[in-house]
């Protein structure tokens, strides 16, 4: 048992990979468990990412939480001296601030659980992504099952013709790949 002076030390852990590899799910499961444990849990969502709800974290297996949509990563530092807990989907729409906003978190004391895309569709680092998975105490990377062999998947492979880097879609847009398969895909886009 912890003594009244003892306070706990804070932690940044990220859940990451491809779309359909369970990362949402693995946050959610994180999250029921502080819950579990009595902790106070806060869990912010990008404001632009309304796939399925505008307040909720929703998986693609439809088990939710609520949550606070934002604009700013800086809009998690207000939370109260009472939270222990914070949970970030969809990490990667946000800016390069939530690196310093998850470490500030990380430093008073409270445990942040990040879950997010590692790469975009071109296979690229996507946003803050890398940056906390070097400044995390744990990263978990979870994969999809590519649709077209069977192997782990790592690749968000688009469908559309869109060049945006930000295409809010689901299995009408996205499909998850391995490695050898997105690039026989990309390969045959290209001709």
């Amino acid at each position: 048992m912890f003594s009244e002076n003892h306070k706990k030390s804070g932690c940044i852990e990220v859940v990451c990979g491809s779309m359909f590899s369970g990362k949402t799910e693995e946050l959610i499961r994180r999250l029921r468990r502080a819950q579990f444990a009595n902790q106070k849990i806060a869990i912010f969502k990008p404001a632009i990412d309304n796939r399925y709800s505008d307040v909720e974290v929703v998986s693609h297996d439809f088990h939710k939480i609520s949550s606070k949509p934002i604009g700013d990563a800086a809009d998690m530092l207000k939370v109260g001296p009472e939270i222990e807990v914070v949970g970030v989907d969809e990490a990667q729409f946000f800016g390069a601030n939530l690196v310093d906003v998850c470490q500030e978190l990380a430093d008073r004391g409270i445990r942040v659980i990040v879950a997010g895309l590692d790469t975009d569709y071109l296979g690229k680092p996507f946003g803050p992504m890398p940056m906390l998975m070097a400044v995390a105490e744990d990263v978990q990377k979870v994969h999809a099952i590519c649709v077209k062999c069977g192997n782990l998947a790592n690749h968000s492979h688009r469908l559309s013709k869109s060049k945006d880097l930000v295409v809010l879609g689901e299995k009408d847009i996205y499909e998850p790949l391995c490695r050898e398969c997105y690039n026989k895909a990309l390969a045959e886009e290209s001709k």
